[in-house]
């Protein structure tokens, strides 16, 4: 994604009980330029505030990870944006589906996400694809926190980062994400109205 965006460092924003859409549901009609990631999600059971924190500190907080659906958008023209423009827009985050919690598996990097829209592959990617390891994106996030003075607390849910390039999602589309780790988890976009429709 950060190659996709022309980025060179992460980002984060926050995930608003406003933003959240059921497994199997619809996306909001009001999203502008939707794109669709597939990602996997950490539940906290514990608090992240260590003196160190890095991967074995994320996974010895984690209860349980899950397969989640970001659905990114934007606010600028054709998605033209800096990493400036990203931190102004809650990091482009617009709304997120979310799986069903199983046990983290052995190595998350080696997790592998597919993502469909409707019968068609269209995209993949490993948990290697997050910063070397999806566990490293929580630990960046958490000593981010700290630096604000914050802490990344216990029933915290943070989704980890894409695993592939994001893909423009149109009306009418549904997209799944599978793992065979993890389960899967899919959305639908709200077909045209007849006004969209007719342009």
């Amino acid at each position: 994604m950060q190659q996709q965006l022309g980025v060179d460092q992460p980002d984060f924003g926050v995930l608003l009980s406003s933003m959240y859409v059921p497994n199997g549901g619809t996306a909001p009609r009001s999203l502008l330029q939707p794109r669709i990631e597939a990602e996997i999600a950490f539940v906290l059971g514990a608090d992240l505030d260590a003196a160190e924190i890095g991967v074995d500190e994320v996974l010895r907080a984690t209860e349980s990870v899950l397969p989640a659906l970001e659905i990114i958008d934007s606010r600028i023209a054709d998605w033209k944006i800096t990493l400036v423009d990203t931190v102004a827009d809650n990091a482009s985050s617009g709304a997120y589906v979310l799986g069903t919690p199983v046990a983290v598996p052995a190595d998350l990097r080696e997790v592998e996400l597919v993502l469909h829209r409707g019968d068609d592959q269209i995209a993949s990617g490993f948990g290697r694809a997050a910063l070397d390891h999806p566990a490293e994106c929580v630990a960046w996030l958490a000593r981010s926190l700290r630096v604000r003075g914050e802490v990344l607390r216990a029933g915290s849910v943070v989704l980890s980062g894409a695993v592939h390039a994001s893909v423009p999602a149109l009306p009418g589309e549904t997209f799944t994400a599978r793992s065979q780790a993890l389960g899967s988890v899919s959305v639908t976009f709200p077909a045209a109205t007849q006004e969209e429709s007719q342009g």
